[in-house]
């Protein structure tokens, strides 16, 4: 097999489809590509994205992101307004309690000698307990027992869920290089920090078992490692956004009659205003009258009646256990609450981009030696970052600091300029407070991007809700009433708490063009 063949075989992998638009010669100078005689410089053919495990490809477009439900709780927080959101991918389903033992499976056996980094992972069980209810059984059976194991793991909060997200993002790409045969699956081997790590591979910073590599077509060099360049690697699993969240729960596409008309909105991921299945829905007619989500129906009714269960579940169910919305996604309504990447603000909606819209944004790079190389991996085997220097964005004009949670959102004592100074100024009740620290004292310049963490009016330790490690929260669960259903309707939890009834699921990148394989 020659060389180019060869190099352009392994490249195109999977279930990628072939490029018309690749040519054999530079339209910029001349040059052939994938030649050895011309410097070896090489422009694989790209074949189509292929779809992460568990993943379905979410078609993007524009949409009313924002509250459909009239606003009961007057908190004047989720106006709707118009934005565009890029098609990406999105879990079929919520993380199963499976999924994630399988997680801590592998970091078990892999960090032996850290064991710190399995006990951070493990979810909180004790959510389930409560002053006055019985649900130890839960405590001690619903992330173990096999009975539960395609429900949706609760315990898990927003870093964790993070993390994950990382290590999942490592084994499928570690899978596509062993499917590919450029490395042996080689379990006994990988402890410490020698795993496969995506980063660090493409830093040249993991060998791992090698089975076989690309042909470099470089004059100076007989074979390489795989490069970003090559299209065999998939983007990162991680959390989705609340705009992709509620896009894909809304499932618009489901609502086109024809070229660009949405014959009506949807107050939730199916159409209608009754979270039962009502005869005009198309279902079997034994389906009338079920309802479509795990959620209470009313004070004291999370099941329904002995011998004529509706929804069946208490307190959660199956992944998909109820029907799927017109992307294929099941429990967009119900079941869990779900994270999502964002920062909560109430009034997020008046500030954020048209065009795929979040809040949250602290930029990093990958640290550096003094050599301007990427600096020596962790003793996890992941690579390094810290965030952007002020210095680094001095002259640019798309952003000009490293943490932009706090930008534009109109919440002056969360800036990271606001010092005491400035809080004696303001005569307000919600500004009159002070810095953590004797007076006289103040809190670190660099410190002062945390929570509103001071004494104030004699009191100690006081802290608003709302600061930057209180993540938005989507989806109602199953102790939520049919409000919280709606995908447009938004609340907030700390990043660094779990609940008994908030879950996560995964999203990826779409890289290429909006509309994939057909």
């Amino acid at each position: 097999m020659n060389t180019v063949k060869k190099l352009l075989i392994i490249a195109g992998v999977g279930s990628m489809l072939f490029s018309s638009c690749v040519k054999d010669t530079s339209n910029s100078t001349g040059w052939a590509y994938n030649d050895p005689n011309n410097g070896g410089f090489e422009n694989p053919e790209y074949f189509e994205q292929e779809t992460g495990p568990g993943l379905v490809l979410i078609q993007g477009g524009t949409f009313s992101m924002g509250r459909k439900e009239q606003d009961v709780l007057y908190e004047w927080n989720n106006f709707p307004r118009r934005v565009t959101v890029p098609s990406f991918y999105l879990d079929q389903w919520e993380v199963r309690n499976i999924d994630y033992r399988e997680y801590l499976y592998w970091l078990k056996r892999v960090f032996i000698d850290y064991p710190e980094v399995y006990t951070a992972a493990l979810p909180d069980t004790l959510v389930w307990r409560k002053k006055l209810g019985y649900n130890t059984p839960y405590v001690d059976y619903y992330f173990r027992h096999p009975a539960y194991k395609d429900y949706p793991v609760v315990g898990v909060n927003w870093i964790q869920a993070n993390d994950y997200c990382a290590w999942r993002t490592d084994r499928v790409n570690e899978m596509i290089m062993v499917r590919e045969g450029l490395l042996f699956m080689d379990p006994s081997s990988q402890s410490g920090e020698e795993n496969f790590n995506t980063e660090a591979y493409l830093a040249g910073q993991y060998e791992g078992m090698v089975r076989d590599q690309l042909e470099d077509l470089s004059p100076n060099a007989d074979f390489r490692k795989v490069r970003m360049e090559d299209g065999i690697f998939l983007p990162k699993y991680r959390l989705p956004t609340e705009a992709e969240w509620e896009f894909a729960a809304y499932a618009l596409i489901g609502n086109m009659m024809a070229e660009e008309r949405i014959f009506s909105q949807k107050i939730y991921p199916w159409n209608g205003h009754y979270i039962r299945v009502d005869d005009r829905s198309g279902f079997d007619v034994d389906d009338v009258g079920k309802i479509r989500a795990n959620t209470v129906r009313g004070r004291g009714d999370y099941m329904g009646v002995a011998g004529a269960l509706n929804d069946a579940n208490a307190p959660t169910a199956p992944v998909n256990f109820y029907w799927p919305n017109a992307y294929g996604v099941y429990a967009m309504a119900g079941n869990v609450n779900e994270w999502v990447m964002d920062v909560y603000r109430k009034l997020s909606y008046e500030d954020m981009d048209e065009f795929r819209p979040f809040r949250g944004n602290v930029f990093q790079t990958q640290v550096k030696d003094e050599e301007g190389l990427i600096a020596e991996k962790d003793s996890l085997g992941k690579i390094q970052y810290r965030n952007v220097t002020d210095w680094e964005a001095f002259d640019r004009r798309n952003y000009n600091t490293a943490d932009n949670i706090n930008y534009s959102d109109g919440d002056y004592e969360s800036s990271i300029e606001y010092s005491k100074e400035e809080a004696s100024k303001d005569n307000t009740t919600s500004t009159r407070m002070y810095w953590e620290g004797d007076e006289g004292s103040q809190v670190p310049h660099e410190d002062r991007n945390a929570s509103y963490v001071g004494k104030y009016r004699g009191r100690a330790d006081q802290q608003s809700l709302v600061n930057n490690r209180a993540r938005v929260i989507k989806g109602g669960g199953w102790r939520d009433r049919a409000y919280w259903m709606s995908p447009g309707n938004r609340r907030y939890w700390p990043e660094d708490m779990a609940r008994d009834d908030l879950g996560f699921r995964c999203a990826m990148d779409r890289v290429g063009g909006p509309v994939g394989m057909e």
